[in-house]
């Protein structure tokens, strides 16, 4: 298609593949007559990988044990019910799900009052070559890996139905009281007569959540059912296209699915860092724990305390996310396995193993001592502890970003998807890499030691934005997550990337438009506590997003920017071109930018797709979940001004920080902060200033700890 990608009239809930177009027969019954055919998972390994894997897979399970809440009053249609069950956990990354009714016979044990069966099941990850490191690392654990990714799944869905008030229980192969692949084929995907998916062959894990939620089903495949080979490959129903497929299968498994190799490496960032007057600063100033800490105020204290539990989906998110937490820190193995001394086969490997285990695009870079936070929440200093960091995105989901606002009610699990996605992978990585002997970290959201924007930035996998404290990359926008793996293992560094970004985003003010607290500039670029940025007010950010009261966070700047789009195979002919003409015909941007911002507000980029709207609004209060007062239903404001008069910047230098050990709330005045626009450099007046042998000044200082006898 010229303009939309593939998928604009497919539903999240109807999957990556076309299980609709496959013939169906209402009378197929696995549990009546011929033996049901054997799902057969590879042979389980005790490698240091699988290990690890297994050791996270174990976590996620622990946390399938809490009560359901108080009954909610929620929507009792079937096909909404059954629409948002599907659409979270394609949301999430099934390969496969269906529904069905559990008969008696599936209980291999005492039968339980659960009526309904969730099957859900998640493809094999990208396979690696044999003359690749990983590929040793990996053999065995492939199986282990689907299956950890199909417990974060249930998992999550399955603290959504308790958070709504109804019974739920995870089935796995290694914990299980039903026939897992009997209820495969009686909710559809899987054939009765091969016990395999027609997709996905036997490259799959799976997975049962059984409920007494109630929900539509789906019908068993037919025993002659086949995928039609043509229709496949151009994308049956705006499915994934065979396609597409086929082009991820042929790039080598150290390369992420998108062209980065295409992108102009640089040897220094396009926006300005002056490292040596970067100041370290303490956890104690990032602004959601300003939050936690009172100096934004009571409300929002109160609100940050459940902005991550608002909504039920990010309440199934949160427990197991946080139950990893712990394990982020680990004993070192005393002695350095052989074969981690190849910087370039570590560099490799480490890269596929990453997009193995989920990672959408991965870089690396040394960590400048600046990326490092000064001290912990806990006011204690941060070591300087590891030299490299292996930095990974995670795609934050462009269908379902496509229909929502941005900051209605799914925008936490927008977030909380990328966290909990990426708080396995390198947490798994650096479980593995200690038991090699290699100190490694994740650096997570939940519990980061680093900061990750300069790392992305630095790593070479984006462009800081007019967003401000959000690096854009070519080819999937602001639409990630982060999660960083800190390490000592020898890696080969890339470098940062110029595809244009500055001139685009110097042209471009839909973001600062869209915004709906005003907290994004308008303005140009600034020096601030060191490095050149527009700099957002992040008291202004941060407040909405805590205390919005019609929605559970706010990502409305990455829902509008032109660059959040599709860019694969499978994408809108129009935005493949633009992003290759973008990205390897720079020249043309001061023609290409001005057209393709008109464009994006033209063709309506920007505003919410219902097609693809699968979750119900609901909000939990008190424990409970309610239907909320209100929803965003924002589209775009083409009107809105962008002179930024009425909405000028508050800066919140190193010098205005809390100290690292603060206990006490430290109150935000936005009045001074904006004055603060007074002491502000620009690019030119910084280098001026450092030509002349200027010193650092005064306000890139940051707050010292504070005597031991005041809080």
């Amino acid at each position: 298609m010229l303009f939309r990608d593939r998928a604009h009239l497919r539903g999240v809930e109807a999957g990556p593949y076309p299980l609709e177009s496959l013939t169906t027969d209402a009378s197929v019954n696995p549990f009546v007559g011929a033996v049901i055919p054997q799902h057969t998972a590879a042979i389980k390994v005790d490698t240091p990988l699988a290990t690890a894997v297994r050791k996270y897979a174990n976590i996620l399970a622990q946390c399938s044990n809490s009560p359901p809440a108080q009954r909610a009053e929620i929507n009792a249609d079937l096909v909404a019910r059954t629409r948002e069950i599907k659409g979270a956990a394609y949301y999430l990354d099934a390969a496969q799900t269906g529904i069905c009714e559990i008969p008696q016979k599936a209980w291999l044990q005492q039968q339980q009052p659960l009526t309904h069966a969730i099957v859900i099941l998640v493809e094999f990850g990208r396979s690696i070559e044999a003359n690749n490191l990983a590929q040793q690392w990996l053999r065995g654990a492939e199986y282990d890996v689907a299956q950890m990714r199909a417990l974060e799944i249930g998992v999550s869905i399955m603290g959504h139905v308790r958070a709504l008030g109804f019974n739920a229980q995870c089935h796995y192969p290694e914990h299980t009281q039903l026939h897992l692949d009997g209820l495969a084929i009686l909710a559809g995907v899987t054939q009765a007569t091969t016990g395999l998916n027609p997709f996905i062959g036997d490259r799959y894990a799976q997975l049962v959540i059984a409920t007494d939620y109630v929900l539509a089903t789906d019908t068993p495949l037919a025993h002659n059912t086949r995928v039609n080979p043509i229709r496949h490959y151009f994308g049956i129903n705006g499915a994934r296209s065979g396609r597409e497929v086929q082009r991820r299968r042929q790039r080598a498994s150290h390369m992420s699915r998108y062209p980065m190799e295409q992108v102009t490496r640089v040897n220094k960032p396009t926006t300005a860092i002056f490292a040596d007057e970067i100041p370290r600063v303490p956890k104690r100033a990032e602004f959601f724990q300003r939050a936690r800490m009172g100096d934004l105020g009571a409300k929002a204290q109160q609100e940050v305390k459940r902005f991550a539990f608002k909504h039920p989906l990010t309440d199934g998110m949160m427990h197991p996310l946080r139950a990893l937490v712990p394990h982020q820190d680990g004993e070192v193995n005393s002695a350095l396995a052989p074969g981690f001394s190849d910087a370039s086969a570590n560099t490799q490997a480490i890269k596929s193993l990453s997009y193995h285990l989920g990672a959408d695009l991965t870089g690396i870079c040394e960590i400048p001592d600046f990326a490092w936070y000064s001290h912990g929440p806990d006011g204690k200093e941060i070591p300087i502890r590891h030299k490299y960091a292996v930095v990974m995105l995670i795609d934050q989901g462009y269908d379902t970003m496509e229909g929502a606002s941005g900051d209605d009610w799914i925008s936490g699990c927008q977030s909380m998807r990328g966290y909990i996605r990426g708080a396995e992978i390198a947490g798994i990585m650096a479980e593995f890499l200690r038991s090699q002997g290699v100190d490694s970290r994740p650096q997570t959201n939940a519990d980061s030691h680093v900061l990750h924007i300069p790392l992305v930035l630095l790593a070479g996998l984006g462009e800081l934005s007019r967003i401000g404290e959000l690096v854009l990359n070519p080819y999937v926008g602001p639409r990630f997550k982060s999660v960083v793996l800190s390490t000592n293992l020898p890696l080969i560094v890339d470098q940062p990337i110029d595809f244009g970004l500055q001139d685009f985003c110097g042209r471009c003010l839909k973001c600062a438009r869209e915004c709906p607290v005003n907290a994004i500039s308008f303005g140009e670029k600034i020096i601030f506590n060191g490095y050149e940025i527009w700099k957002p007010d992040v008291e202004r950010c941060t407040r909405y997003r805590v205390t919005n009261p019609k929605g559970s966070a706010c990502g409305r700047c990455m829902k509008t920017c032109p660059l959040n789009k599709v860019v694969t195979a499978d994408g809108a002919l129009v935005h493949r071109l633009g992003t290759w003409l973008g990205v390897n015909v720079r020249w043309l941007k001061p023609l290409l930018v001005p057209l393709a911002v008109y464009l994006d507000d033209k063709l309506g980029y920007g505003k919410r797709n219902p097609i693809k709207r699968w979750w119900m609004d609901l909000e939990i209060v008190d424990g409970v979940v309610h239907t909320p007062k209100g929803t965003n239903e924002r589209d775009l404001n083409l009107q809105a001004s962008t002179s930024g008069a009425k909405s000028p910047v508050g800066y919140y230098h190193a010098k205005d920080m809390p100290a690292p050990d603060a206990t006490k709330p430290v109150p935000i005045n936005h009045k001074d902060a904006v004055a603060r626009a007074r002491i502000v450099e620009t690019l030119s007046q910084a280098k001026h200033r450092r030509a002349q042998g200027g010193t650092t000044p005064a306000h890139y200082i940051p707050t010292k700890t504070l005597p031991s006898a005041e809080e």
